[in-house]
């Protein structure tokens, strides 16, 4: 997941679209970049960040709840159980286990309601872009959304390497 070289080309195409557009909305790929920058700034993690805000020069990114340490850790394990597929369309809750299954559970019922607002701090530059942790959640499965992922768990040179790419004929 964020190892953008094992992916595949319709994977690296639809990461490019989707991070692309994002950027776009907010002044750019630099601002963008900086934005991405800033967040990493915040240890261990900037969901736990307890402002839910966090600014670069040109970018502000907000959410409307704190992320808790018990909620962050079950997330983090799951993106770290797929972080080298090369399938975005993997479902979280896929588990042999029944009482990792049940935190799972909580966990997604816990983030569901979360978006974040990305905007530029000034108008000129765009409108911004508002995302949530999941992308999808029916019954049995709940999709991450590749944006979150590549924001508050990819390094910043996987972002670079999204938004550099061109794609294949």
């Amino acid at each position: 997941m964020c190892n953008f070289n094992k992916q595949n080309e319709e994977t690296k195409l639809l990461i490019h679209l989707l991070m692309k557009k994002c950027s776009d909305t907010v002044g750019g790929v630099n601002f963008f970049l900086g934005l991405l920058e800033a967040m990493k700034k915040h240890k261990p993690n900037p969901l736990t960040h307890k402002a839910t805000k966090i600014s670069s020069e040109h970018i502000i990114i907000e959410w409307n709840k704190t992320v808790f340490k018990d909620k962050l850790d079950v997330l983090e394990e799951a993106i770290r159980s797929h972080k080298s597929t090369e399938n975005q369309d993997f479902n979280i809750l896929q588990s042999d286990n029944e009482k990792k299954a049940k935190k799972l559970l909580n966990m997604v019922k816990a983030l569901a309601p979360i978006t974040f607002k990305v905007t530029p701090q000034s108008q000129e530059n765009g409108t911004g872009f508002d995302f949530k942790i999941f992308e999808s959640i029916k019954d049995d499965y709940v999709k991450i959304n590749p944006i979150f992922v590549a924001m508050f768990f990819c390094s910043t040179e996987y972002s670079k390497k999204v938004l550099k790419y061109v794609p294949k004929n």
